[in-house]
């Protein structure tokens, strides 16, 4: 039988290299493939290449039927074949997510690639300094009213700035560093799928913006021109570094964010619920009364182990907690901090990360 037998060759295909992962996100062990790409994708971007009937066409790899030409057209193509052609000339500061990012940044992606055609070999690569400069109007959300209004911002890679805008024609409410400046998608957290938080250190401490847009490309767009304008800032002011040690440290995400109660230093105050984010890079762990305050209510610096850092699961002897809830003690020199979290695997989840950011080296 013709089924059978094409549903073999098909999955032996995913044995190619390239092909046992998804050509757009990585995700393992796709299930799904373009037959008009000649590409194996996972699930979740097969429903993003939907959308697109005029650039692609899904079938499943265990559900559909599979005819002899559409078998034949997957054998000469491949996920490294459309790599080639499709991802040719992607800039350095360009975001390529991966399977845990949001659907935006995907979708976005998804369409660059294919339905624009936007790293072809025969599309001129644009100068991150130009690409770092970009004007338009973000709705922010205000930091006493919490509501969200719409701000023009601009972006400068040139003047190594970001400025935004709350009257006009008066001068900017804020100029931003590029240098200080961080950038995350946090759709959840904004409750937005195209929300944007952008930190950056003012008067030694760290200020949350919290922006979108409307338009998915919109705001991908800025999130790509930020990446640029901070791209250009390392290539310029670190010119020896390696381009493999830049990347990273474009932008970052919190490597764990999330809820626990934190006691005072006096360990006999109200353990009160607080909002944590473990910022790897800065080496800290902010801690906020609600997740979209603008400032951070305090933070923990976290040094090495060798410094008198550690952390441990459960509180120390005599203090008495109401609640039974999962404990850890975060021992620095100064003090140790004591945190609740509300089960065991929240608990192994924020000791994992703590101690991820304890192993690391101090950066120069």
């Amino acid at each position: 039988m013709d089924r059978d037998r094409n549903k073999t060759l098909l999955l032996e295909l995913l044995k190619v290299a390239g092909n046992g992962r998804c050509a757009d996100c990585g995700e393992s062990d796709p299930e799904w493939a373009s037959y008009k790409l000649g590409i194996f994708i996972c699930l979740m971007c097969s429903g993003i290449h939907r959308n697109l009937p005029q650039v692609s066409r899904v079938k499943s790899l265990w559900l559909d039927f599979w005819e002899n030409d559409l078998i034949e057209f997957m054998k000469k193509h491949g996920n490294l074949c459309a790599k080639a052609k499709y991802e040719a000339k992607v800039p350095p500061y360009y975001y390529i997510p991966q399977s845990c990012d949001c659907l935006v940044l995907r979708e976005q992606w998804i369409r660059a690639k294919y339905e624009r055609e936007e790293f072809v070999a025969t599309r001129v690569c644009q100068d991150p300094c130009s690409a770092g400069s970009r004007e338009g109007f973000l709705w922010k959300r205000g930091r006493e009213s919490k509501q969200f209004k719409q701000r023009r911002f601009l972006l400068s890679a040139r003047e190594g700035v970001l400025k935004y805008y709350t009257k006009e024609p008066k001068g900017p409410k804020a100029v931003i560093s590029i240098e200080k400046l961080n950038v995350m998608f946090q759709a959840e957290k904004i409750q937005h799928a195209h929300g944007l938080q952008i930190t950056y250190k003012t008067d030694g401490q760290t200020r949350n913006l919290f922006v979108y847009h409307e338009s998915g490309k919109e705001i991908v767009d800025w999130f790509n021109a930020i990446r640029a304008a901070r791209y250009h800032y390392l290539r310029t002011t670190f010119p020896a570094l390696p381009e493999h040690e830049i990347i990273p440290r474009i932008t970052r995400n919190y490597i764990k964010e999330g809820y626990m109660e934190k006691t005072g230093p006096k360990q006999k105050e109200t353990f009160k619920m607080r909002w944590f984010s473990l910022d790897s890079e800065e080496r800290n762990l902010l801690y906020f009364k609600n997740p979209l305050d603008a400032f951070p209510q305090g933070q923990v610096f976290i040094g090495r182990r060798v410094e008198g850092y550690e952390v441990r699961a459960g509180l120390p002897q005599g203090i008495s907690v109401k609640k039974r809830k999962s404990g850890i003690t975060m021992v620095t020199p100064a003090r140790d901090f004591l945190f609740l979290c509300e089960n065991d695997k929240e608990q192994r989840e924020w000791i994992d990360a703590l101690n991820g950011v304890i192993a690391q080296p101090l950066s120069g």
